[in-house]
């Protein structure tokens, strides 16, 4: 069975939760980067990591990997590697990437040299003179950084964060990718009780629910690689198979979410329901200053509003100062607060038992957890 490298980017402050996520699911010699975590194995793990995968924001096979410092040494690195055992001859190629700390900087040159040494690369490979690029859609990404070029072949199609039940959003979504780290972090359990009271648009109950009852985030959607030449068509069958057996039902999770805003309770509901997870999640109409907790021990996850997104900051410190009184965690109870505001704990009112930083979007934060 024929072994490839994959990379897997994810947000940062993740890459520890994702290459668990890749141990569990069979991957070998797992390496993570700031950013990205490099795995290897055959084409069902390539399935498996784009259908079980919570904290990926998309799988790429590395085609290639060489120093290049001029467009010459790019162009005759490209010409080196075995494209065709990716690639198809009527396969549509386009690239897109980045460029950081090296002597080529300009990306729209490197994508025309890119394209221009695929071609060849592949035309040679099937004996042609032509590439008509009206068969299946092969995103190509690149990335040179400190001169070392990175040539990649995205698998997913559409980033991971699109698991399928989130059509609409409030103001500031969280990432749904984040919100599976979240409740990574949390160690969600089948028979916990989530609480956000701030919900938005649900993804951290519905990412919590996901994680409780075993349910695989790319489990409704489909993915590039689907029509990709080096991956059989029965490894992904394969694959979802394996996804649900392992969906639980006989749980006592539940998953309660409160906003104050009538649209976001709306949306949480609706998207709950299009998830698969209405039987286990639901969303009222309260306010931060009429939080009550539950009558068995909880878990709250939630994102609520800070200077950045959508208050004022002087707005959002006011609603910490609420949150402190009401969310104080007592006896089983445990907290989970992702913010962008340096000042939060103090606010607040105590100091968490940890703290992680992670990236919301471009928006460095902390998740401030109190579980002690």
């Amino acid at each position: 069975m024929s072994r490839f490298l994959f990379v897997a980017p994810c947000r940062f402050g993740l890459e520890r939760t994702l290459s668990f996520e890749l141990r569990n699911l069979g991957a070998e010699n797992v390496r993570a980067e700031d950013g990205r975590v490099f795995f290897e194995g055959g084409a069902e793990i390539c399935a498996r990591a784009n259908i079980r995968c919570s904290v990926a924001e998309r799988i790429c096979a590395v085609l290639g990997t060489f120093r290049a410092v001029t467009f010459d040494e790019l162009y005759e690195g490209i010409l080196k590697l075995p494209l065709a055992e990716y690639i198809r001859q009527d396969d549509d190629f386009p690239n897109k990437g980045s460029a950081l700390g090296s002597k080529l900087s300009s990306v729209p040159a490197l994508q025309r040299t890119i394209k221009k040494a695929m071609a060849v690369n592949l035309c040679k490979a099937y004996g042609t003179d032509v590439l008509p690029e009206t068969g299946a859609k092969c995103k190509i990404r690149f990335s040179l950084k400190n001169d070392v070029f990175t040539l990649m072949l995205d698998t997913s199609g559409n980033g991971l964060h699109k698991r399928g039940y989130r059509a609409e959003s409030n103001a500031a979504p969280i990432r749904e990718t984040l919100g599976g780290g979240i409740a990574d972090i949390a160690r969600i359990r089948e028979n916990d009780l989530v609480v956000d009271p701030f919900c938005g648009s649900g993804t951290l109950l519905i990412e919590s629910a996901y994680k409780a009852l075993g349910i695989a985030p790319g489990l409704m959607r489909t993915f590039a690689g689907e029509r990709m030449k080096f991956l059989p068509k029965e490894v992904w069958e394969t694959a979802r198979s394996e996804a649900r057996a392992r969906i639980k039902s006989d749980v006592q999770f539940r998953a309660i979410g409160y906003d104050s805003d009538p649209d976001c309770v709306r949306l949480t509901n609706e998207n709950a329901k299009k998830a698969g997870v209405s039987e286990y999640v639901r969303a009222e109409l309260r306010g931060i200053d009429d939080f009550k907790w539950e009558d068995r021990p909880a878990k709250i996850l939630t994102n609520p509003p800070y200077g950045e997104r959508m208050l004022e900051q002087q707005q959002a410190r006011e609603i910490y100062a609420v949150m402190g009184r009401k969310l104080l965690p007592r006896g089983e109870n445990q907290l989970y607060v992702i913010t962008s505001d340096e000042m939060f704990e103090e606010i607040f009112g105590l100091k968490a038992d940890s703290n992680r930083k992670l990236y919301n979007g471009m928006l460095m934060c902390r998740l401030y957890a109190y579980f002690k």
